[in-house]
């Protein structure tokens, strides 16, 4: 299945649930570019069913430092949240590659790791970079935001992204949803886009690997027409592929699934839930996570290898 397909479309034919799902491996919370605190994720996603969660805000581990903080309150009965992580990571041009990326989920970090968190630290500059260039493109085309960026305390967000300034947008009266803000004015190729700066794939995945998580290649729908391409990232590291998304229709879960046999990745799967198209409890119930999916996780984590051999040398 090598069509390109936006990852954000509804799927043709959703996979549909046999009851709720108890594992969610893909959540954005307001540190990033979702719109729920931390808290009230964890217990709506809780409230949903799941039984176990990964926040994976990009480029930033602050809502699970937040949760699991000494003085914070205990998370809901039932639920089990595990450390994660999304980096946006640049590839260049390459046919089939949303907008010239790949996304790497990160799994089982060590939170307090100080190489993890300066390397973090780097790409969150670059998105604040990448943000006040865009509002300076808005400005200029005469799409001012910053009335309601005064509005909105951007200080709850570690990793600005474009979620963020399309919500400025229809604040503004610019655009009537996040997707429309996307397709007329921050997509690539329309006039407010502005290309990301950051690192490549290979060194996400041996940064999560050094950092003691395991790596997984984000909502790859065209997984199987890139195979050279994933072998190549799994011999700097890779340990996943992420089968089970939101807008996967069946054909597209049964083929990453295929490659993911092949290879012998772990199967990892979630929402990518960030607040934008219904509530928590709306998305989860059109997202299927088998629950083996999350025991196998959690086995991989258990066993997995700290080091990628020094021979290899990340792109």
């Amino acid at each position: 299945m090598s069509a390109r397909r936006d990852r954000h479309a509804p799927p043709d034919r959703p996979v549909v649930p046999d009851g709720p799902s108890p594992v969610d491996l893909h959540t954005h919370t307001l540190r990033s570019d979702g719109i729920l605190e931390p808290r009230a994720l964890v217990e709506q996603a809780a409230a949903a069913g799941v039984r176990l969660l990964a926040i994976t805000d990009h480029d930033n581990l602050a809502a699970y430092h937040e949760l699991t903080a000494s003085a914070a309150p205990a998370l809901p009965d039932g639920i089990d949240l595990i450390p994660g992580v999304e980096i946006n990571c640049l590839t260049g041009n390459q046919p089939g590659v949303w907008e010239g990326e790949l996304h790497v989920l990160g799994f089982g970090i060590q939170p307090d790791d100080g190489a993890f968190e300066d390397l973090l630290s780097r790409q969150r500059l670059g998105r604040r970079i990448r943000f006040d260039r865009t509002l300076e493109i808005l400005r200029r085309a005469g799409l001012s935001v910053d009335a309601a960026a005064a509005r909105l305390d951007l200080s709850a967000t570690e990793s600005l992204g474009r979620p963020t300034v399309a919500r400025l947008l229809i604040a503004s009266g610019h655009a009537t949803s996040v997707e429309d803000a996307f397709k007329r004015w921050l997509g690539r190729g329309c006039p407010a886009y502005v290309a990301r700066e950051g690192i490549g794939p290979g060194r996400a995945i041996t940064a999560i690997r050094a950092a003691g998580g395991l790596p997984v290649l984000a909502h790859f729908g065209e997984a199987e027409a890139h195979l050279s391409r994933i072998r190549d990232l799994q011999a700097v590291g890779l340990g996943g592929l992420e089968v089970y998304y939101r807008t996967f229709d069946p054909e597209h879960v049964q083929a990453v699934g295929r490659v993911a046999d092949e290879l012998g990745l772990i199967k990892t799967g979630g929402s990518d839930f960030h607040g934008d198209t219904g509530s928590y409890a709306e998305v989860h119930a059109s997202t299927w996570v088998p629950e083996v999916v999350g025991e196998r996780l959690l086995n991989a984590l258990a066993q997995r290898a700290d080091v990628v051999p020094a021979t290899v040398v990340p792109r």
